[in-house]
């Protein structure tokens, strides 16, 4: 917290207080909380408008090393205390600006109540600034809405834009080198000549075809595979199918961590460990080993018996990429509506009606019996 001997540039804005893990930014012209403006190098303040550079700093985006870490972890991670609620819905936790208590779960619109936890648990060292406005954010989802066709019409009225919410969602990435010994076999395609009796308009005819075999052969060996920026979510607040749809994300572009940056929105916790999180990565590894032990076996076909995978050099980063996300229930059930903040890709899931179905197949059958109708006239 600055003092009055601290000499702070007029057009940024000053981190007032620290609670847990949430900074709160003044502005400078009036004194009220200002928030990051997504696409821009500053924070706004929403009451006079003004605007507060974010100052750049010069720390990298670095890779962690990944046992040295893992191995001490207990003894090395900080206790932080957080302001944090973990959704009795979907299991996501989410940290909480300072004097908020309450509130709605962003990833399934369950109700909320906070509670102050301290654990030991890695901070992110880097993010994907949110860069798509809220306009912007809000005209997708209205043009999603309205493009939902076979949705109930009910849907369309009770789902509102305005129930957007900017989230940080915490993710894992992991380099590392594989080293796999396997054994397998090689097939290899011959050919034999068969004869075969046929009849034919009653008479009998002799024929010769080529049928096609496999002839196997024992093959072992190892292979050697990189793997650079494997994603894993560390959450299970997005669900796994629609984190996978708002891939691709642009990691080249990642920045080193500042609070400025998480200033007006949600920021979520990981609940998927370092180690569980690297389970995952593997498992993303493995049609790819697969790939390649089948290119170093060779052949016309190929069969994997055994595999055993040794892995080195791993690290990994812990980073926030942000998330607009709209959570409704809808008689009785869940839809998630999210954009990739950083590229702008819309996923999102929706009801359909069984009546709109059956209108429009009654509708192409109509057309179709038209069509042959008027063809065999």
């Amino acid at each position: 917290m600055p003092t009055e001997d601290t000499l702070i540039p007029s057009n940024e804005a000053a981190p007032v207080r620290k609670e847990g893990s949430a900074t709160t930014f003044k502005c400078k012209g009036c004194g009220s909380s200002v928030s990051f403006t997504p696409g821009t190098e500053h924070l706004t303040c929403p009451y006079c408008k003004s605007n507060c550079d974010i100052s750049a700093i010069e720390a990298k985006v670095e890779e962690l090393d990944f046992r040295e870490n893992l191995k001490n972890a207990a003894e090395e991670t900080e206790l932080e205390e957080h302001i944090t609620v973990t959704c009795d819905g979907c299991g996501a936790r989410t940290d909480l600006q300072p004097n908020i208590t309450s509130g709605h779960c962003p990833f399934c619109d369950s109700p909320l109540v906070a509670q102050h936890i301290s654990e030991k648990r890695f901070s992110p060292r880097s993010l994907l600034p949110f860069s798509i406005p809220r306009a912007d954010a809000n005209a997708s989802f209205k043009k999603w809405i309205s493009s939902r066709w076979f949705a109930p019409r009910s849907f369309h009225r009770e789902v509102r834009s305005d129930k957007l919410n900017g989230v940080y969602c915490p993710f894992w990435t992991y380099d590392a080198g594989s080293h796999t010994v396997y054994s397998g076999e090689r097939g290899e395609y011959y050919y034999v000549t068969r004869t075969e009796t046929v009849t034919v308009n009653g008479k009998q005819q002799t024929r010769t075809r080529r049928e096609r075999k496999i002839r196997w052969h024992h093959a072992s060996g190892n292979v050697n595979n990189k793997f650079d920026d494997l994603l894993v979510r560390a959450s299970s607040g997005l669900p796994e199918k629609l984190a996978r749809k708002l891939e691709p994300w642009d990691l080249h572009k990642l920045r080193p961590y500042q609070p400025e940056f998480l200033s007006g929105f949600k920021v979520e916790s990981y609940t998927i460990g370092l180690e569980d999180g690297f389970s995952d990565a593997k498992d993303q590894m493995k049609p790819f080993i697969r790939k390649t032990i089948c290119r170093d076996i060779g052949g016309d076909q190929q069969r994997i018996h055994r595999t055993s995978t040794n892995y080195d050099n791993i690290t990994f980063k812990h980073i926030l990429l942000p998330v607009w996300i709209s959570a409704y229930f809808y008689r009785k059930k869940t839809y998630r509506f999210l954009i990739n903040a950083n590229t702008g890709e819309v996923q999102g899931e929706r009801p359909y009606s069984v009546i709109k179905i059956i209108l429009v197949g009654i509708a192409i059958a109509a057309i179709i019996a038209c069509v042959v109708y008027l063809t065999q006239k």
